[in-house]
């Protein structure tokens, strides 16, 4: 009998599930996130949400909005934390040169679709995105069903 081989655990903190349904997702960049160490703790215990989050440009930079970090009950005493302040994204000069033209020029918005370790480090998956319209996500519904209706018949057959 051979090994079983253990399941790698996923480095995925958390999704933003909402933001493929609500827009076209065009081009996406790899962040990095200012933290403070009871935010490091509290992502590490799962406690991480980022489904009303969003991203402001500001003065040549990136901020992470809305994103709730909640805080353990074992933080210190001396640190009040406030789980929904904003977080500052570390992008390159180019990257973020990129984003403010799109945003400011082509009418684009940037949704954060991912939270996710990389080595000790946490990122966030960040990406272009035209808002849909309500037909728009009616037209995506009805394809995705029709693929899976497609798959069922194929494995039928």
């Amino acid at each position: 009998m051979g090994k079983k081989k253990k399941k790698a655990p996923s480095n995925t903190i958390a999704t933003n599930k909402k933001a493929r349904h609500d827009y076209h997702l065009e081009n996406e960049f790899e962040a990095g996130l200012v933290l403070e160490g009871w935010e490091v703790k509290s992502i590490r215990a799962g406690k991480a949400q980022i489904r009303d989050a969003y991203i402001l440009l500001k003065n040549g930079e990136a901020f992470l909005f809305g994103a709730i970090i909640s805080p353990l009950l074992s933080a210190s005493t001396h640190i009040h934390p406030e789980q929904q302040r904003s977080r500052k994204l570390l992008l390159h000069a180019y990257e973020l040169s990129r984003l403010i033209g799109a945003v400011e020029r082509k009418g684009y918005t940037i949704v954060p679709l991912s939270l996710y370790w990389k080595k000790s480090h946490v990122k966030c998956k960040i990406a272009l995105a035209k808002g849909k319209q309500q037909f728009d996500k009616r037209a995506s519904e009805k394809e995705r069903d029709w693929n899976r209706e497609k798959a069922r018949i194929a494995k039928l057959t």
